[in-house]
């Protein structure tokens, strides 16, 4: 059996491989579209908000390029300096992207059970939890 970390490395770029290849279409990656959540889900997002919810997606540069082209693209605005909000035409698309993610979902979970798939993310979350808790010891 190979370890832990060989099948989070494996998954995770299996995740995004595949991620992007379904977003592709639309002009985003996974990355992009995770920006894109963090600003839908706030309507007062800013830049610095983005970077810390997704600190463990990737790195500032990469991030702040994925805001960069999310806002070039029309998917968000600058309402105001540092703040990011949906444009009208990206929050209809990502409507369209949501159904399309729903199925990348229902593929990449085939044959796991909700269960499952529960003790799996509580499994690695305690993991995550153990290992920056015993870090700051």
């Amino acid at each position: 059996m190979k370890p832990i970390g060989y099948w989070l490395n494996r998954t995770d770029k299996a995740l995004t491989t595949a991620m992007n290849s379904v977003l592709a279409e639309f002009g985003l990656t996974r990355l992009a579209w995770q920006v894109l959540n963090v600003v839908g889900d706030d309507p007062q997002a800013t830049d610095t908000d983005v970077l810390t919810v997704l600190a463990a997606n990737a790195d500032a540069t990469a991030l702040t390029d994925a805001i960069g082209t999310a806002v070039a693209d029309g998917w968000a605005a600058r309402p105001e300096p540092g703040r990011l909000t949906l444009t009208d035409d990206g929050r209809a698309r990502l409507a369209e992207v949501a159904e399309r993610v729903d199925a990348f979902r229902e593929l990449s979970t085939a044959g796991i059970t909700r269960e499952e798939y529960r003790i799996a993310v509580t499994v690695l979350e305690r993991m995550t939890h153990n290992l920056e808790d015993g870090a700051e010891r």
